[in-house]
């Protein structure tokens, strides 16, 4: 099977579905990371057992770089568990 690289047309909106620790810690860190960029950050759900919540992230990246950038960014914060 051949993979390729999917034909994104830059600058574009892209999506970050971030999860991490319960609480208002995780919002101030994906705010920390994207700094006075223009996004969207809402809510998405909390587990089961309220361990951990998700948040969904919009923001407009300028190309492949910048849109790496920002997902390794978030990755590297200790509140963030995971980011797709």
């Amino acid at each position: 099977m051949c993979k390729t690289k999917p034909d994104i047309e830059y600058p574009c909106s892209w999506h970050f579905k971030v999860i991490g620790g319960q609480g208002a810690e995780l919002e101030k860190v994906i705010q920390r990371v994207v700094g006075e960029r223009d996004s969207l950050l809402t809510y998405s759900r909390a587990s089961s057992g309220g361990k951990f919540q998700s948040m969904n992230l919009e923001i407009v990246v300028q190309s492949e770089d910048d849109r790496n950038s920002i997902y390794r960014d978030l990755v590297s914060q200790a509140a963030v568990r995971m980011v797709l």
